[in-house]
């Protein structure tokens, strides 16, 4: 594994305008190359940059943190820049419920924040499962562990494709 010394960073400072000064930092090169373009890149950061957000209350390290998880990550175009994204925001949401749920004090609080809880891990889970196919192309591996072929039997090694009933036999 290859370490980034220098992750993308952002600082973040609301104005007196109601704007939101955004000043990049660090290394963006990994994440501007698979975005594929700048407004890409842009919308990448404007919308970790209200991560963790209250109102004009900002929470770098949190869009620190998603940024540095998609830079890990190592994001092969835009689509894989974007799920990253997502599943950096849907982990920072699974451990936000994990927290409510040591700090309930109601029997429905507590049903409340498992049910939230369970959803958002179930989707974190889906968004790797994603990741996973996404990033093999469609491609399966099959391990053969191990194959007997008796005396007078014939072994086959390779693409094997059978057509099964309809293909004009009957």
């Amino acid at each position: 594994m290859v370490e980034n010394q220098n992750p993308p960073r952002v600082a973040l400072d609301w104005k007196e305008d109601d704007t939101l000064d955004i000043q990049p930092s660090g290394s963006w090169g990994r994440i501007l190359k698979a975005s594929g373009n700048q407004s890409v890149t842009a919308g990448l950061i404007w919308r970790t940059s209200l991560l963790g957000s209250k109102g004009k209350q900002v929470d770098a390290d949190s869009t620190d943190f998603a940024l540095g998880f998609v830079d890990a990550m190592q994001p092969g175009d835009a689509a894989e820049t974007l799920l990253l994204s997502q599943m950096a925001a849907t982990h920072m949401a699974v451990m936000m419920l994990a927290r409510q749920l040591n700090h309930v004090d109601t029997i429905a609080q507590k049903d409340c924040a498992e049910k939230a809880l369970n959803k958002t891990a179930r989707t974190f889970a889906a968004q790797m499962d994603t990741l996973k196919r996404y990033r093999s192309k469609g491609q399966q591996t099959v391990r053969v562990e191990r194959v007997t072929v008796n005396e007078g039997g014939q072994a086959i090694v390779g693409d094997v494709q059978h057509g099964g009933r309809g293909d004009g036999e009957s």
